[in-house]
């Protein structure tokens, strides 16, 4: 989706976006008031892009760099005044820079990747030495084998990666923003969300040495699991058994909050899901489906004194049972 600058959009265009937004997340709208938005949603393309800033900046309130997104959060949550509310919200609308969110919302690095998976998506790939790729949803790489070496480039994502023995003898690496991660003939996981500093290996057989860039090294054996950034290399500790899960589109909940268990569904689910703090430390523990997230959300449903609000298929909330 282009970026569009806040100059560019007027500010009635911005403050009616923010009020179809509260109105969706935080009301019960009625048929007649979905059929009116999507009116207002089509009437051009300039409609289009404010309500995409709508949906970008509720997506990324736990990361604004200032005080003004949560205090909107909070206004709506706690039902305190609309129109303050609205009034943050739009002020949000307007200064938060273009750029910011573009960084976070717009896919060009996906785009321009040699293979990317789309939300909710998976896919398992042959490489060129007989080792095996698989990509979890948003998650895009580059691939570069020459005579020297065999390089895997995670742009975004989750990946997991089965090595084969090369004829070669070429090193396997795996490039993150934050180090390099080398196979020492074996299986292993790297994760790099967006807006975290950090990448993460998980072993699951054999071994891999991460190299951070600062220099720092460590070998990870199976079982070991360790977080690293650009500048140092976490302690490991054991992998989860259930971690490559995703690989089937579950999700196995140990005791974990329901926020947390939210989160990652969301990762598999387009649009917006989010988890009313009311709810959110609620602990859980079963099977989760990630491949169907609707079936997955059903369950917490069944189980916990939840409610599932949909405002549209791709804007839910997951709060309080009344």
């Amino acid at each position: 989706m282009p970026s569009h600058p806040a100059a560019a959009l007027a500010s009635a265009l911005l403050k009616e976006a923010a009020d179809w937004a509260i109105t969706f997340q935080y009301d019960m709208p009625t048929e007649g008031e979905r059929q009116a938005f999507e009116r207002w949603r089509r009437q051009s393309p300039a409609h289009e892009a404010a309500w995409a800033r709508a949906q970008a900046v509720f997506l990324t309130f736990n990361q604004v760099p200032t005080g003004i997104g949560k205090e909107a959060i909070k206004s709506l949550e706690h039902g305190y005044d609309r129109r303050r509310a609205l009034h943050l919200l739009s002020a949000l609308l307007v200064a938060a820079p273009a750029g910011w969110l573009a960084v976070r919302h717009t896919p060009w690095r996906e785009w321009a990747a040699d293979v990317a998976t789309a939300t909710g998506e998976r896919r398992t790939l042959a490489l060129p030495d007989g080792s095996n790729l698989v990509l979890n949803t948003a998650s895009a790489v580059n691939i570069a084998f020459d005579a020297v070496a065999r390089r895997i480039r995670l742009v975004s994502g989750e990946i997991l990666v089965t090595t084969h023995a090369d004829p070669a003898h070429r090193p396997f690496f795996v490039d993150t923003p934050y180090g390099v991660v080398r196979a020492l003939g074996t299986r292993f996981s790297v994760r790099h969300l967006d807006g975290q500093a950090v990448c993460r290996v998980a072993v699951f057989h054999s071994a891999v040495e991460v190299r951070s860039l600062s220099g720092a090294a460590r070998v990870l054996h199976a079982g070991e699991q360790a977080d690293f950034g650009a500048a140092e290399i976490a302690p490991p500790t054991p992998v989860d058994d259930s971690a490559t899960l995703w690989e089937r589109g579950m999700l196995l909940a140990r005791d974990m909050r329901l926020g947390d268990v939210i989160a990652e569904m969301a990762r598999h689910r387009p649009g917006l899901l989010r988890c009313d703090p009311a709810v959110a430390d609620l602990r859980l523990s079963g099977a989760i489906s990630l491949a169907d997230t609707d079936a997955g959300l059903a369950v917490l449903e069944k189980t916990l004194p939840v409610r599932i609000g949909r405002s549209t298929r791709y804007w839910v909330t997951v709060g309080p049972r009344t």
